[in-house]
């Protein structure tokens, strides 16, 4: 590995990208890999086959141990997009994001069936308008682990407010993707130093593994 770029020394000493670490109790978030954004062809797609191969094992592995995996996607039922709000005049592609068509729906290359939790929002945060906070409390969890797209937008959102709420964000870097690398690489820089760990495929994989089994009550 190389040494720190100026940026990232700059930020060490000052005292930000203090290592958060994985909690006891964690959650999968898998954010918004949906047909209307894993479809590069689409106004808001991006080719995110990486990804979705790094969603699936982390999914896989969540599994095994009986982690919550929650799947979320943007859903707008209002034929008008009014339930879009202002994001409607910002962006025009959350057109294709409507109840109506088919954008909402869940890549068909995830790991996920019927049993899963689905998570339906309107806007960038998991959290803005869902019932996502409760149910990470009934849970019981202190960890989000993180995957899906995109890394400027909806997982930096997300994050964000993982942090405020007082959870463990943990952001996989394998694991999401966005349209733009450079922005994709100044959001992973960015949470990092101030809000979530961005963490390894491996290191995830690691602490999935090292958790209890199954038998052992979620406590």
């Amino acid at each position: 590995m190389g040494g720190l770029t100026d940026d990232e020394a700059f930020f060490a000493a000052r005292g930000f990208g203090v290592k958060i670490g994985f909690g006891k109790r964690p959650a999968v978030l898998v954010i918004d890999l949906t047909k209307g954004f894993t479809d590069a062809q689409r106004p808001l797609g991006a080719d995110l086959s990486s990804q979705i191969t790094v969603a699936n094992e982390i999914i896989t592995s969540a599994k095994n141990k009986e982690v919550p995996v929650i799947f979320t996607a943007v859903r707008y039922d209002n034929p008008n997009l009014i339930d879009a709000g202002i994001w409607a005049m910002k962006q025009k592609g959350v057109a294709s994001l409507l109840a109506s068509g088919d954008g909402h729906e869940l890549d068909e290359r995830l790991s996920a069936n019927e049993q899963d939790i689905r998570l339906y929002k309107k806007y960038a945060s998991c959290f803005w308008g869902t019932d996502l906070l409760s149910m990470l409390i009934n849970l019981n969890v202190d960890t989000v682990i993180m995957v899906g797209t995109s890394t400027s937008g909806c997982v930096r959102a997300t994050a964000v407010d993982a942090c405020q709420a007082g959870f463990r964000p943990m952001v996989v870097e394998e694991g999401v993707g966005d349209r733009s690398e450079a922005s994709h690489r100044q959001s992973l820089f960015d949470l990092n130093a101030k809000y979530a760990d961005v963490v390894s495929l491996r290191e995830t994989l690691d602490y999935l593994s090292g958790l209890p089994t199954p038998s052992v009550p979620r406590v």
